[in-house]
């Protein structure tokens, strides 16, 4: 009989990880949080746009329409974007409207006003941008925001820290309780968590393709590029051993950032060194916006106890007067 039980006892315990995994109510911090930070990011990097609008995205800008219809090919019947249009595309007035609406929608889904709606205007603005610019505009910053705002529709992030929550304790009779933990807050941040591991894992092999990666000089190239220099690092070339082991370290952490950031002891140097990695690259590089978009995607691994710890005397303080 052991031989049946044994592995049915297994496939059960298995299951049952598996539906905890993904459906285990949680707490919604960890969520609201993201939906605050990826709102202001998707805010500023959308209104970075307003500086030359028409030449982005105008019928005859720097990309017309015809161009980018011919550099996307067969996909650009199926790239949804509102830009397309020739009521919006052709007419300055309206593609400013446009814009503004879109700018409205980011910054009230960083407050946290009607965030479930927000979520998804959010993310079909930012869809609509980036099936525009490509090609010659269109990063891993315009990836990692869409990224986010896809993922923030599924969860109930204006549950905290958000005019949402403000509002509802402010018409409540009697004091409410701490929100619900929520089945859609945890299928949210697990598909945030495993959009990282994946970005990471293919990130990491595909620097083990180039020789530069294997002989460690790669570090030091990037450093040397001067359109990617912030400050200038050129010193590090006195060091080349340095250089090449954090080049080596590099790989060794987005390989295996699938496998070790899930563990409670490796987890906090894993995050450590994100902050490292991302905020090496936005201060000596120049891709500030992209590596706190990176770091945005890396607080999903955060614990609702650390989150509330440190947003809720925020809220505290920045919160309304009652009258």
């Amino acid at each position: 009989m052991n031989l049946v039980r044994i592995p049915r006892d297994y496939l059960t315990s298995l299951v049952r990880a598996w539906n905890d995994f993904w459906f285990q109510p949680s707490d919604p911090a960890v969520l609201a949080a993201i939906r605050i930070c990826a709102g202001a990011m998707l805010f500023y990097t959308h209104l970075v746009w307003s500086l030359d609008l028409q030449a982005f995205f105008g019928a005859d800008g720097w990309l017309p329409r015809d161009v980018v219809r011919l550099a996307q090919g067969e996909a650009h019947t199926t790239m949804w974007s509102y830009f397309k249009l020739d009521l919006i595309a052709e007419n300055p007035a309206v593609l400013w409207m446009v814009h503004i609406a879109a700018l409205v929608v980011f910054f009230c889904l960083a407050i946290g006003l009607f965030s479930r709606t927000m979520s998804v205007l959010a993310f079909a603005a930012a869809v609509a941008y980036v099936n525009r610019i490509p090609p010659g505009a269109y990063f891993g910053l315009d990836k990692a925001n869409c990224m986010l705002a896809m993922y923030l529709m599924l969860g109930p992030c204006g549950a905290r820290f958000s005019i949402d929550r403000w509002w509802k304790k402010k018409r409540a009779a009697e004091p409410l309780p701490d929100p619900p933990p929520s089945v859609g807050a945890t299928v949210a941040i697990r598909m945030i968590q495993l959009h990282m591991c994946i970005i990471y894992l293919f990130g990491g092999l595909g620097k083990l393709q180039g020789w530069a990666w294997w002989d460690g000089s790669a570090l030091w190239m990037a450093f040397a590029n001067l359109e990617y220099q912030s400050f200038d690092m050129t010193w590090l070339a006195r060091f080349p051993r340095f250089l090449g082991f954090v080049t080596h370290v590099t790989v060794f952490w987005e390989v295996f950032y699938i496998v070790l950031v899930w563990h409670r002891l490796w987890r906090p140097l894993i995050l450590l060194s994100a902050v490292v990695v991302h905020g090496g690259i936005a201060l000596s590089m120049g891709m500030i916006t992209f590596g706190l978009a990176m770091l945005i995607g890396n607080m999903a691994f955060l614990t609702p106890e650390f989150v509330n710890s440190v947003f809720d005397p925020i809220v505290e303080r920045i919160k309304p007067r009652e009258a």
